[in-house]
């Protein structure tokens, strides 16, 4: 009985020693090929990495594109909104003129402009069949634009004060010195000829329509002097005149009616 008690201490020995054995064995295994199965991942890693990469950056690049066009779309409906405000305060500024005239006005959109830059004419939407005529005084906001030279049954020819074909009797609002304001040819520019030496006129004077000839109805703003030079060897001034009129930038005029509106 004592020997079969030592063979079972002995069998359960080896057991628990092979036990540890297998179990040290499959650790160090564990331990050796950890490494080599991390080495072995990589290269799958890097491919997922760079594929992820590759990925989110066209996805950025295409959101930026995205958000570079909506700002573009946004930036010219910004500019269209800014174009119309400033339109609607032209319309207020000339509605509101021509409340304070005792003549009859209509209103005319600006339909084109001659592209010669000697040639100061422009084509309006309003023509005989509202009672257009030639002569007809033009007025924006700011003081006298020109006068019809050609009408036709829905449109009409106006040709600006600055036209170098273009004159127009004036006084000097302060004063009433008379004078002939003549175009000059440059959009900007009014010029007033053979004004003696000793005439009293100076910068900053507001020289209006005087009525004279009865083309053009006395008082309306005609320009600003902007320079008076005299040269003492010649007997008239050089007066350099500053249109009241913005003819380069109104799109809305106004015909003046002096006897009212036709029926």
């Amino acid at each position: 009985m004592l020997i079969l008690g030592l063979l079972s201490l002995g069998l359960i020995y080896a057991d628990s020693q092979s036990t540890r054995l297998a179990t040290e064995s499959r650790w160090v295994a564990s331990y050796i090929l950890s490494p080599m199965h991390w080495l072995a991942g990589q290269p799958g890693n890097a491919w997922r990495g760079l594929t992820t990469y590759f990925t989110s950056r066209s996805t950025l690049l295409e959101e930026n594109e995205r958000l570079h066009n909506e700002a573009r779309i946004l930036q010219g409906k910004v500019q269209k909104l800014v174009s119309l405000t400033a339109e609607n305060v032209r319309l207020r500024e000339l509605l509101s003129s021509s409340t304070i005239l005792e003549d009859s006005v209509l209103v005319a959109e600006l339909l084109s402009v001659s592209p010669d830059p000697m040639n100061h004419q422009v084509i309006i939407n309003r023509g005989s069949d509202e009672g257009v005529y030639i002569g007809q005084p033009v007025i924006d906001a700011y003081g006298l634009v020109g006068q019809v030279v050609e009408v036709n049954p829905t449109t009409a020819r106006t040709i600006l004060v600055t036209d170098s074909r273009h004159a127009i009797p004036v006084q000097v609002n302060r004063n009433g010195v008379r004078a002939i304001a003549e175009g000059s040819g440059k959009i900007d520019t009014l010029l007033l000829p053979n004004v003696v030496a000793t005439t009293d006129i100076k910068a900053g004077d507001l020289l209006v329509s005087s009525g004279l000839g009865q083309r053009f109805p006395a008082g309306y703003p005609v320009g600003v002097v902007e320079s008076v030079i005299h040269d003492p060897g010649q007997p008239f001034l050089n007066v350099v005149v500053r249109p009241s009129a913005q003819l380069n930038r109104s799109r809305y005029l106004l015909l003046v009616f002096t006897g009212g509106l036709p029926q």
